[in-house]
């Protein structure tokens, strides 16, 4: 007889089932909904080695998801200026990368009703508080991904508005002048976020 084989057997216990996490609407897009999606196709920002651009909005009944994307091509960086180049673009979330605001990565939203929001990461705009509501507008950048190599180096994110705005034109708005960029902005077309709101989805019957 094996050695082990001599001893109690611990009975399985059961795990049961955990709470699922709901996100509070301030902190990003419903789960359950899939989004009504209206093309952008804007740049924010425009310049020979750099490329700021609004792909999309991703509407939804508790407010708007825009898409983005940057692309940072190489153009006269030495290898050194290059590599600390490469690493600052993806270190542009709270915590992550320069402290100052004439560094890091910034956006704000200007809206139909004259209110406005910004992203950022210290006072005004900082780190969402999850159990604490905040005033609308509130404005929550979501990262995303990225790749590079010794020519170009791109990255893609989001930016999660709550609540749904009011119909008419917004502004957004973004600086980053750690990489050269200052502020800049571009009108989006928000004429039929309600009517876009009412086609959004609730993933289950």
């Amino acid at each position: 007889m094996n050695f082990f084989d001599g001893f109690p057997k611990p009975e399985p216990m059961e795990r049961g089932k955990n709470a699922k996490f709901v996100p509070p609407p301030w902190i990003g897009p419903p789960q359950d909904e899939l989004p009504s999606v209206l093309p952008v196709g804007q740049f924010l920002y425009r310049s020979p080695t750099r490329v700021l651009v609004v792909k999309s909005a991703e509407i939804y009944t508790t407010g708007c998801s825009f898409q983005l994307a940057w692309i940072i091509r190489r153009g006269e960086e030495s290898d050194e200026e290059w590599t600390t180049l490469h690493a600052s673009v993806f270190q542009h979330g709270p915590g992550m990368g320069p402290t100052s605001a004439d560094l890091q990565l910034l956006f704000g939203v200007q809206l139909p009703d004259e209110t406005s929001a910004r992203t950022g990461i210290f006072g005004p705009g900082g780190p969402v508080n999850h159990d604490k509501e905040p005033a609308a507008p509130a404005l929550t950048f979501r990262g995303g991904g990225g790749s590079g190599n010794d020519d170009e180096v791109s990255a893609s994110g989001s930016l999660w508005l709550w609540s749904l705005p009011a119909d008419g034109e917004l502004r957004l708005l973004a600086q980053w002048k750690g990489l050269g960029i200052e502020e800049c902005s571009v009108a989006i077309d928000g004429s039929n976020f309600s009517t876009a709101a009412a086609r959004a989805q609730n993933l289950w019957p």
